[in-house]
């Protein structure tokens, strides 16, 4: 591996790392944790997950994304509904008022992403997108995992250009 590989990887973390903490930091009136947001994040986007489903989508054990919900179902954030087909599984759904958060969340998201593209050109900021769709592809097909139908491409080509405005991109959780 040479150093620009090294390097691509290090700016890779550290770019993941600044926008935990940047998130982090605008999200604590919100009254979530990042793990909390998270999984509310992906069963707004896969309604009727099952526990095991949500655990593998956020790379975490069963029983720990367990305790996760549990809070949440605690907090008014998800119900447990039973499996229609199985009895032994259960399904989560969002309520109305995790829907509500998520909005919130997702404008919290969308402003941490337009500020840390400003600067940026629209070409810039599309090829960036481009590039690192196509490298998680190709991560995702070495490691057996499915690709993600995640909208990537609506991301691009916004019409906005990143270098004077703070434009309205598409976030992706």
């Amino acid at each position: 591996m040479d150093d620009d590989d090294i390097l691509f990887g290090v700016l890779v973390s550290d770019v993941a790392r600044l926008l935990r903490t940047e998130l982090d930091r605008r999200a604590r009136g919100a009254g979530l944790t990042r793990s909390q947001w998270l999984a509310l994040s992906r069963l707004s986007r896969f309604p009727g997950t099952s526990l095991s489903g949500l655990a593998d989508m956020l790379e975490m054990e069963k029983a720990p994304a367990g305790r996760l919900i549990d809070r949440l179902e605690e907090g008014g954030w998800v119900t447990r509904e039973p499996d229609p087909t199985d009895r032994r599984v259960k399904r989560l759904y969002p309520t109305p008022a995790a829907e509500a958060i998520y909005k919130k969340m997702r404008k919290i998201a969308r402003e941490t992403m337009d500020e840390a593209f400003v600067g940026l050109s629209t070409e810039e900021h599309d090829q960036t997108c481009i590039v690192m769709a196509a490298i998680k592809s190709r991560l995702q097909e070495m490691t057996g995992q499915p690709a993600s139908s995640n909208g990537t491409n609506a991301a691009l080509s916004n019409g906005q250009d990143h270098s004077t405005q703070r434009p309205e991109a598409t976030i992706h959780d």
